[in-house]
């Protein structure tokens, strides 16, 4: 009897080994910090994605905005967050930026998250207004090297992927151009269109309605490909820019430490979700193309722009305001 007893207990213990693993979420609401104000790219994404996910894993996900510092209050918090799969940040490349700008960065774009998954690309145009004399890219640097710092640009602030897009063409074009730095994109795209300064680099969807009416003119995309919006105008790098490619990524990071089964968890249903046909509709109203990604593929995108951004930010002497 003992020895009958003891083999049903081994066979027993034996099948528990053998049966597959069963994900358990963690049993309490979750949130998805944004570190920008709605409205942002990032924020849109986030609402997307927290109003889908919920049903997915059955528990409430909220978004919570927490602005400030160019992203790095919302980031912090995320970085110091129990890493349970409770708590997802929604950010965009200035994640990895900022690394470079600030001295004192109360985290590391590497060492403090997970990726989860890309989530979009957004595409940016390098625009002048009409009364600027160039109308290609090589007429642009050949009128800024004849004319050093003459050619003004603006940005919605120093360090934003708009300034530092510019200053990487500055660098690999070898001219000097005077960056007038605006608290926002509001501001810069009315003196854009008014001429008080002469090119800014614009996300596609906002500037494509003023190049069609004729209010703007394109000089280059910074996509490594022709945009569908503007099929005319050729990339950066078809016009000799090799490797300027200033693309804004958009992606899902947890804190590091998260268990891994949590984040293929996520990685699975972010993917079910922005694969929908109705991701496309919202994302591309905002110029925006919903993308998806391992976590792999994600933290070589954060670790190589790190480095590609350092440089930059080196080369032109830049320093967060």
């Amino acid at each position: 009897m003992a020895l009958m007893l003891r083999r049903s207990i081994l066979t027993f213990l034996g099948s528990l080994l053998a049966a597959p693993r069963v994900f358990a979420w963690p049993d309490q609401p979750m949130k998805i910090v944004v570190p920008f104000t709605p409205g942002t790219g990032p924020d849109i994404i986030a609402r997307f994605v927290a109003e889908r996910l919920s049903p997915r894993v059955g528990q409430p996900v909220v978004v919570d905005n927490v602005a400030g510092a160019s992203g790095n209050i919302g980031s912090q918090q995320v970085a110091r967050a129990k890493p349970d799969g409770t708590t997802l940040m929604s950010s965009v490349n200035t994640l990895v930026m900022n690394a470079s700008l600030y001295k004192n960065l109360p985290y590391d774009p590497v060492a403090d998250f997970a990726p989860v998954s890309l989530t979009a690309w957004g595409s940016l145009v390098l625009v002048a207004n009409p009364n600027q004399p160039p109308t290609t890219l090589a007429e642009f640097i050949a009128l800024a090297k004849a004319r050093p710092r003459a050619l003004n640009y603006g940005s919605p602030g120093v360090g934003t992927p708009h300034h530092l897009s510019m200053a990487l063409v500055e660098t690999d074009a070898g001219i000097e151009l005077t960056h007038v730095p605006y608290r926002g994109s509001a501001g810069a795209v009315q003196d854009l269109l008014g001429g008080q300064i002469g090119y800014m680099f614009l996300p596609v969807h906002v500037s494509a309605q003023y190049i069609r009416a004729g209010k703007l003119k394109a000089l280059a995309v910074g996509s490594p490909k022709r945009l569908p919006q503007l099929p005319d105008t050729p990339t950066l790098i078809e016009q000799g820019l090799k490797g300027a490619d200033v693309d804004m990524w958009y992606g899902l990071f947890v804190p590091k430490g998260t268990p891994a089964d949590t984040i293929a968890r996520l990685n699975r249903e972010t993917a079910a979700i922005l694969d929908a046909p109705d991701a496309h509709k919202v994302f591309e109203a905002q110029g925006l193309v919903p993308t998806t990604s391992t976590p792999a593929e994600l933290q070589d995108i954060v670790v190589r722009d790190k480095a590609r951004w350092a440089g930059i930010v080196a080369k032109r002497g830049i320093a967060a305001e």
